[in-house]
This record gives structure tokens, sequence and C-alpha cells, in this order.
């Protein structure tokens, strides 16, 4: 893929583009050691093709940069991942891990796309939202056919259109009147937020064994303790309707107290998950037609927000955050 030398890019594709490597460089990293440690040679396939074209990603970002002239960031090196040591999850987590990335990319790469409107873009990032689509993919089915993936519940299928007459349809639950039971968007919307936020459980958990800085860990465990919080109070909506939520014998931390990655690298990766699961409840109230579950859903959100914001102020304590490009000053360039 070549940059056009007549149509510079855009704030927003530079923008995008800044944010396409450090993710990629970020997912190397931990690729890197989950091949390191890979059960089987399917699962090592699947993580070997995915690290394949994260640095194809990678290089693709890097050659537009040097065309139009920016700098190119830093990104995640070497130095944020320790080869050698003990693994700090076991059956599976690898695999559940990149299911989980591959959901994050599909959503994120699909926005990037609308964001582009140089030719050579936009191909990019359909590009690598169909790749992130067929890991989803393929993670999804290797993971149902082990076992570790709970299926959202089944329904009797529905036999006649329906419309809304009533005004209860809106209301929650009530302990003191008969109101209606979740319907199938609610269902899927409150099981994907679980689902996903089991794996990042585990990863707190695991970050928390291992964080060299005082402060990361005790921000890890508050991460522990938030996602135990978003399970414990969105699955109680399904068990009201006698509806099990979701849960997996897999993936599970060790008890490994060596570090694999970096304070830096883990401290990025719960950012973005925070700011997913931040994207997910915006989602899960806005489709929602009872007033409860977007209020729980709210309340949450301003959990994760303030728990998103701790994170940020360690990595700027810890010079850990780089710098996305600017726009110019132009009150700093006309003064004299």
């Amino acid at each position: 893929m070549t940059s056009s030398a007549r149509i510079p890019i855009t704030s927003s594709e530079l923008g995008n583009l800044w944010m396409t490597y450090q993710e990629k460089t970020m997912i190397m990293r931990f690729l890197e050691y989950f091949l390191e440690h890979a059960d089987n040679e399917e699962t090592k396939n699947l993580l070997q093709q995915y690290y394949e074209r994260a640095g194809k990603s990678v290089e693709v970002v890097t050659s537009i940069f040097k065309e139009e002239g920016a700098v190119i960031p830093n990104g995640f090196t070497d130095e944020d991942v320790n080869k050698g040591v003990p693994k700090l999850f076991n059956f599976m987590y690898d695999l559940m891990y990149l299911h989980m990335m591959a959901k994050i990319d599909t959503n994120l790469y699909a926005l990037y796309s609308t964001m582009s409107y140089r030719q050579d873009i936009r191909q990019f990032y359909k590009r690598l939202t169909a790749e992130a689509q067929e890991t989803y993919d393929q993670t999804t089915q290797s993971l149902l056919e082990a076992g570790v993936l709970s299926r959202p519940p089944y329904v009797s299928m529905p036999k006649e259109v329906k419309y809304v007459n009533d005004k209860k349809y809106m209301t929650g639950i009530n302990w003191f009147s008969n109101e209606r039971s979740l319907n199938t968007i609610e269902i899927s919307l409150i099981h994907h937020a679980i689902e996903t936020n089991l794996t990042g459980m585990q990863l707190m958990i695991g970050f928390a064994q291992v964080a060299n800085n005082q402060q990361v860990r005790e921000h890890f465990i508050k991460g522990m303790e938030l996602s135990k919080k978003v399970e414990t109070s969105l699955g109680e909506f399904l068990r009201q309707d006698f509806i099990e939520p979701p849960a997996t014998y897999a993936g599970k931390a060790t008890d490994s107290t060596v570090a694999p990655f970096s304070d830096k690298i883990m401290l990025y990766i719960t950012s973005l998950l925070t700011t997913f699961g931040l994207g997910s409840n915006a989602l899960g109230g806005a489709f929602s037609l009872r007033t409860d579950l977007p209020s729980k859903m709210i309340l949450l959100s301003k959990d994760i927000l303030d728990f998103a914001k701790q994170g940020g102020k360690l990595m700027l304590k810890n010079g850990w955050m780089e710098e996305p490009p600017m726009i110019e000053n132009r009150n700093d360039l006309t003064k004299r």
C-alpha cells in the first residue's frame, strides 16, 4: 500500500493511524508472550497469524508516516515484554484474550474506516476490519468446541407480531408487582458485557499479582473489584428471570508473581478495555427500554470512568503516556 503525495492525510486519519500503531504494537508484545506458552498447535497458528498481520499493519502505518514526514511513535517495544518467565494465565486464556481483542478491533477499525477519506487508508481499515472479524469467527468456534464459551440462553420463538401498548413496558423490576421480563435485545447486551468482563477480570487478577509499582498494583486490585461488581450487578438482571449468567472454567490466572509485561503496557491495555467497557455500557443503556437497566449501567459507567481517570493519572505520573499528534497552537506561534 502506498500513500498519495498529492493528498495529505487529515487530522482524523493521523490520529486514528497513531492509535492503530499504539494498539498493534501492544498486541504484538502480548502475542509474543502467549506464543511462548501456547498449549496446542491450532492456538499457536491463530496467534501467529494475528501476530504477523499486526506486524504488517505496523509497517503500513510506519510507511505512511514516513511519506508524510511524521515522526514514528514509540508505541510498545521488546522492553515491554519479559520472555522466559512463568506462565501467568492457564488453559486457553491466550485464545480468550485473542477473542476479546478481535471484538474490540472489529468495532474500532469499522469506526476508523468511517472516519477515513483517503482511498488507501479506507482500504487499510477495511482490511483490518475483515481480519478482526475472521479472527473473531475462528476464536469463537474454537472456544465453543472446547466448551469454554457460554452461549446466551435460548427462548421460545415468537408466533405473532406484537406492539407495545402498556406503559409498564418501560419500567423495571418491582418486587410488589409483576413487571415484564427482559427482552432478547437486553439479554444479548447483558450477556456480551459479562462475557467480555470475565476475560478482563482474569487480566486484572494476573496484573495485580505481578505489577512492580505499588500504586499500579493497587490500581489493578481496584480493577479486580470493579470487574466483580460489573458481573454481579448485571448478572442479577439475568437471575431475576431465572437465567444463569455466562461463566467459564478456563483462562484463570496462575499463582505466578513474576511480571511478563511492563507496568506501562499493562496500564495501557487496562485503559483500552476500560474505554471499551464504557462504550458497551452506553450501548446497553441506549437500547434498553427498561428504566432499571440503563440506570444501573449509568452507575457502573461512573465507576468505570473514575477507574479510567485513575489509570490515566498513573500513566502521567510515571511518564508512560505518549502524547497523540496535536493541532498547531496558533497563540504560541503568533507570539514574538
